[in-house]
């Protein structure tokens, strides 16, 4: 493990980059504000220096809010988004931290979808990010790096990328959602009932609950696509 004063990159920070693509994104971007003590806690158990924008993100946000809180990338933790990135993939991704894992939790969305970052477990495009799709169950290759996933988030058409799945008067109901909370469906979204948003019923419930679902579904042999 690298000592926090290691990590922090004082004369190239990616923070700069990082921000100046926030300033000019096409879609809402909130920055939440992160608590001293807890950058540091996090950025050392994550081991990512700030000159990557990951390490910038976790070092200089409590985490990021795209398009209302549809979608939420990791940082080092806010009361709206109150899971740090090294924690949340602690036991799910990696046993220890400093351990090498197969991927890493990056960002999730409010329909109970999650991002994930190739550490050499999803496949041979080392570095790339995938879609953990709540509607079919499966990994899907976005062929994005990091940077590219934070440009996806910032400037792409997200009605586009997210057609069917989003219901009427969405925008309202995501915007007062805690960030440790998901949007579960039923029937599901990878059912052939569950194909029309607007016409299936939805509660709320946590974030680490519906993650447990999806593994728990995608085990299970022929599940109705």
């Amino acid at each position: 493990m690298r000592a926090i004063d290691d990590l922090i990159n004082k004369t190239d920070p990616g923070w700069a980059l990082v921000d100046g693509w926030i300033k000019s994104a096409k879609n809402k971007v909130e920055i939440l504000a992160a608590d001293s003590l807890q950058v540091k806690e996090a950025l050392y158990k994550i081991q990512i220096t700030t000159r990557s924008p990951m390490g910038a993100i976790v070092y200089m946000t409590g985490g990021l809010l795209i398009d209302d809180g549809w979608i939420r990338v990791l940082g080092s933790g806010n009361p709206k988004l109150n899971r740090t990135l090294p924690d949340w993939n602690k036991g799910r991704t990696f046993k220890e931290f400093g351990d090498a894992s197969p991927f890493l939790l990056i960002a999730d969305d409010a329909i109970g979808g999650f991002y994930l970052l190739n550490g050499g477990g999803l496949g041979k495009d080392l570095g790339k990010v995938y879609y953990f799709s709540p509607d079919n169950l499966e990994y899907e290759p976005l062929g994005l790096t990091y940077t590219e996933f934070l440009h996806f988030c910032f400037n792409s058409d997200l009605d586009k990328f997210y057609k069917a799945k989003r219901w009427k008067n969405w925008r309202e109901e995501v915007s007062k959602l805690d960030g440790n909370k998901v949007f579960n469906f039923y029937p599901f979204l990878w059912t052939k009932e569950g194909k029309d948003i607007n016409k299936i019923s939805r509660k709320i419930i946590s974030i680490e609950e519906q993650y447990n679902l999806n593994l728990a579904f995608r085990k299970q042999p022929g599940p109705d696509h």
